[in-house]
């Protein structure tokens, strides 16, 4: 017998953004809408992330609405709420969550962020059991989704989050771009790169022609500190045309020599609302370390927030599709709790639902570069992650302005 209507008729779903945005977002926003909508589902958008849940509450109507899910960012605004009690902010809001939650009759919510957004809606789901289901969104890529990728007959676990192959893109070229000036003043050019606790965002400058790398997985003490500027120094006098660039993370722990000590570079004293200061500013004390001991030219220029936004790249609008497809089954079998992630690591033709499935959040957690993406002794990424990025970028075609001119000889 044919039903007469969609199966969730009646129901409301609601999606949130939190955190850091990316150009993925509104991508997720809109595949998710989509899929719940063909359910029956009224979909609501709560703004401001966990923020829009507070007081009277900040809800949109996302239902028959159209939606650019290839612009960056999120529609739907974001922000670093945290519902449960802090030390920034000792009350807790739960109690406006839940009140919200009630108020707008929303029977499913959707939480699309990181390891803090979604550990909030974990545990909301744990203590309070608001039926939610997260979605993972982080450009650092550090988010553990136990996704395997197999190279040289081992698997590996990597990761694989929304908003990163789109970010990596940007890296990569942005790399290819900055070529040109360091060859024209032969100098060397570190490149900071977001990446609070992971380096894999700065792999992908790697793809872009950067020669070196450092990420936070490994601190730079002063022993390490010396034999990287001698390494710096060496592929600098190699290089055919006296230059080089250098891919650094934001939260690369370096030795400063007037402390005597192993830190990272606070752009901020400032913490959100779950802890976390701001950093910003390594490459400039990596450039001007260069410079002063090594007495080759070298300038810092900052990434900032140019990986995370602009439009949504090809890979990612078929990985938030092929995720949101997953969420699907996951609604259907009203299993709440999880989060929808990429099995392994596939190249775009076989970023499909049967390649996905989905994770407990509470086991979320961060996840960083695996040993066999970096090697220390080099500086530089391995062909494992070489690899693993060309799945998800394709092989990158690097210009060269290829010369050998002559050199005059003034007549006697």
């Amino acid at each position: 017998m044919a039903h007469k209507h969609k199966l969730f008729n009646g129901k409301t779903l609601g999606i949130l953004t939190g955190g850091g945005d990316t150009p993925a977002l509104n991508s997720s926003i809109e595949s998710i809408r989509n899929r719940a909508s063909l359910l029956g589902y009224k979909v609501y958008g709560i703004r401001k992330g966990w923020k829009g849940l507070l007081g009277e509450g900040d809800v949109i109507d996302l239902t028959y609405q159209p939606y650019d899910g290839y612009y960056g960012g999120t529609a739907l605004l974001s922000s670093r709420t945290n519902p449960f009690p802090t030390s920034k902010n000792p009350e807790s809001r739960v109690p406006q969550i839940l009140k919200n939650i009630e108020r707008y009759g929303i029977d499913v919510l959707i939480s699309i962020g990181g390891d803090d957004t979604n550990g909030a809606a974990k545990r909301l789901y744990e203590t309070e059991g608001i039926k939610v289901i997260g979605f993972p969104k982080t450009i650092d890529n550090d988010l553990r989704t136990k996704t395997m990728h197999e190279f040289g007959g081992n698997e590996i676990e990597a990761v694989l989050c929304p908003g990163f192959p789109s970010a990596a893109k940007a890296m990569m070229e942005l790399t290819m771009h900055l070529r040109t000036t360091a060859e024209s003043h032969s100098r060397i050019i570190v490149l900071e790169v977001m990446g609070r606790d992971a380096g894999w965002l700065t792999g992908s400058a790697v793809l872009g022609g950067a020669e070196l790398a450092l990420v936070p997985e490994y601190e730079i003490t002063k022993e390490r500190k010396d034999f990287f500027l001698e390494t710096v120094k060496e592929t600098y006098m190699r290089s055919p045309k006296k230059n080089l660039i250098l891919a650094v993370a934001e939260g690369v722990r370096w030795y400063d020599d007037k402390k005597q000590d192993v830190d990272v570079v606070y752009a901020s004293s400032e913490v959100d609302e779950f802890g976390h200061p701001r950093f910003g500013g390594i490459s400039g004390v990596i450039a001007s370390d260069v410079s002063n001991k090594l007495g080759i030219e070298a300038r810092a220029q900052i990434s900032g927030y140019y990986p995370r936004a602009g439009r949504c790249r090809t890979y990612d609008r078929r990985l938030t599709a092929t995720l949101a497809d997953k969420v699907v089954d996951l609604l259907l079998r009203e299993d709440y709790g999880q989060m929808p992630v990429m099995k392994s690591i596939v190249p775009f033709p076989k970023v499909e639902e049967f390649n996905t499935s989905s994770i407990d959040m509470g086991s979320i957690g961060n996840k960083p570069l695996p040993d066999a993406y970096y090697d220390i002794q080099t500086f530089t990424f391995t062909d494992a992650y070489k690899d693993f990025m060309t799945h998800i970028l394709g092989v990158p075609e690097i210009k060269e302005f290829k010369y050998d001119f002559p050199v005059v000889i003034p007549k006697k």
